[in-house]
């Protein structure tokens, strides 16, 4: 088994070692064989259904949500626009939908719009 790892753009296996590079030949991606510390501590935020969210992504909601100090519940299918990722969670995005502003959200409530 080789230690070199699969693309990350195309996930395919075929990549090889030029100088300090990994190269895929599939997609012609190129990137370091040693990831800076920032990348390394970047999380990946995924959705409920595995799809990666980015800032300023539009999610929706999955089921209604009781919302601490809101008289009104978040429903279902309610849209929120433009997330914010928090740093160093992969478990919450910020954002606000159109009635309740400055919320903290589970993705595990949430799908990519």
């Amino acid at each position: 088994m080789s230690d070199i790892p699969a693309c990350p753009i195309c996930s395919m296996e075929h990549t090889y070692p030029d100088g300090d590079l990994y190269i895929c030949p599939d997609c012609g991606h190129e990137w370091p064989q040693q990831a800076t510390a920032t990348e390394e501590a970047r999380q990946v935020v995924r959705d409920v259904n595995g799809n990666v969210l980015e800032n300023g992504d539009s999610v929706t909601v999955v089921k209604d949500l009781k919302v601490k100090g809101a008289s009104i519940p978040l429903k279902q299918g309610t849209l929120i626009r433009n997330i914010r990722l928090i740093d160093g969670d992969a478990e919450h995005i910020e954002g606000h939908s159109d009635k309740i502003k400055d919320l903290v959200l589970k993705v595990c409530f949430l799908k990519k719009a």
